[in-house]
């Protein structure tokens, strides 16, 4: 509430358009109330508010504090606007200090939450170096309404804890406290923007858009392994594993023969290496086998198959007619021919010499036309399904999820 009526007057003086998301979890029994109370205080200011409800779906072991969290920041960052404001102030990030160090957290935890992030939306935090009583008492000279969440009160979660049987403590016996602790995230932000560049400087000559040469890593130091590993993970969009799944999985990638094929699981996703190469990819998918009907457009484990229709160039349709087409992942021993002076190829062969890695290989699909194999797609059609100059043609492209690249 302090956030919104300082933006309030903000936008009176300079041209600003403000408007307001409220995120409704559905958790509270008076989450309905929390919706009306914001829509009634934005009226009255003349702000806009969009009120987005969620449903959320707790698995077994999964936190529903950190699932709502997460599905929060989803539907703020999906907002179409510049800027979004946060209204955590220095105690929420002494508390976040805290949490991480508790968790032993290197650097990038330590720095707990950025005042300001890019992006679009960017994300900033204004309140960020003003304190919990410095909010308050502009709450109460502004004599401002507001709602306490009845679960700050509830001592399962840890930060509630920390706000009400540890911070007084602190505050008693440190009277810095909570300046003292915003002022060593701020430390540790830029001692982690320092790793993140000696790791761009690691990474110089040995990194393109999906891979990381392997070598890199076993002639730095170990420290700068890590940290190299930590940084690529990290630009992936991946969360670093724990000190001991980090050490294990540097260890992996340096000791694995140059055609090992090393499949590493990292948050929902695989750590692969291949020609030399460690890249990011999306856990290897399951063998499928699916009919097509004609549909344009078929989503499949791994990416999506586009066809085309043109003349005279790609999958005879005239042919496809004939049998029933189905789309199937390889499962070794296929071979096809796409030229008649040729001999049939193996298909695993002809796919090593496009230079697909292993996981890309058990997922491209496979065009079978009754029981003969058709085309693979990026690779050919075989000579018996290859449709004539004049014929109706079925062109194919695969195009694989970003992240099985």
């Amino acid at each position: 509430m302090a956030l919104l009526d300082a933006l309030s007057i903000l936008v009176a003086r300079h041209p600003i358009v403000l408007s307001a998301i409220h995120v409704h979890h559905g958790l509270s029994p008076n989450a309905d109330c929390w919706a009306e109370f914001c829509a009634e205080q934005c009226a009255a200011r003349g702000v806009s508010l969009s009120v987005h409800r969620l449903q959320l779906a707790r698995k077994p072991g999964q936190s529903l504090e950190a699932i709502a969290r997460s599905a929060r920041y989803e539907r703020l960052l999906a907002t179409d606007v510049d800027i979004i404001a946060l209204g955590h102030q220095c105690d929420d990030q002494a508390e976040t200090l805290l949490l991480q160090l508790m968790r032993g957290a290197g650097p990038h935890g330590l720095a707990a939450m950025p005042a300001y992030r890019p992006g679009r939306p960017a994300l900033i935090r204004p309140l960020l170096n003003l304190s919990r009583a410095t909010i308050a008492a502009y709450v109460r000279s502004r004599t401002l309404s507001w709602i306490d969440d009845e679960s700050n009160a509830n001592p399962a979660h840890k930060r509630n804890v920390l706000r009400t049987e540890v911070a007084p403590r602190l505050r008693a016996y440190f009277p810095g406290y909570p300046k003292t602790l915003e002022r060593a995230a701020r430390h540790q932000a830029e001692a982690a923007r320092l790793l993140d560049e000696l790791a761009a400087l690691d990474a110089a000559g040995a990194i393109d858009r999906h891979a990381l040469l392997r070598e890199r890593l076993g002639v730095l130091s170990p420290p700068r392994a890590r940290n190299l590993l930590r940084w690529l993970l990290r630009h992936e969009g991946l969360r670093p594993p724990s000190e001991a799944g980090l050490a294990d999985m540097l260890q992996q990638l340096l000791d694995a023969s140059d055609d090992a094929q090393v499949r590493i699981a990292c948050h929902r996703h695989e750590i692969g290496v291949y020609r030399g190469h460690i890249r990011i990819h999306a856990p290897t998918a399951a063998a499928f086998g699916l009919p097509w009907s004609g549909e344009r457009e078929l989503h499949l484990p791994g990416g999506t198959l586009l066809f085309e229709l043109t003349r005279g160039d790609g999958l005879s349709a005239d042919k496809l007619a004939q049998a029933p087409v189905t789309l199937r992942s390889r499962v070794g021993g296929e071979r096809i021919q796409l030229a008649a002076n040729r001999p049939h190829h193996e298909v695993k062969k002809l796919m090593q010499q496009a230079g697909l890695p292993a996981w890309e290989r058990r997922t491209l699909p496979l065009v079978w036309c009754g029981g003969a194999l058709a085309a693979v797609p990026g690779i050919g059609v075989d000579v018996a399904f290859r449709a004539t100059p004049a014929a109706d043609a079925w062109r194919l492209t695969w195009m694989p999820d970003s992240r099985s690249k």
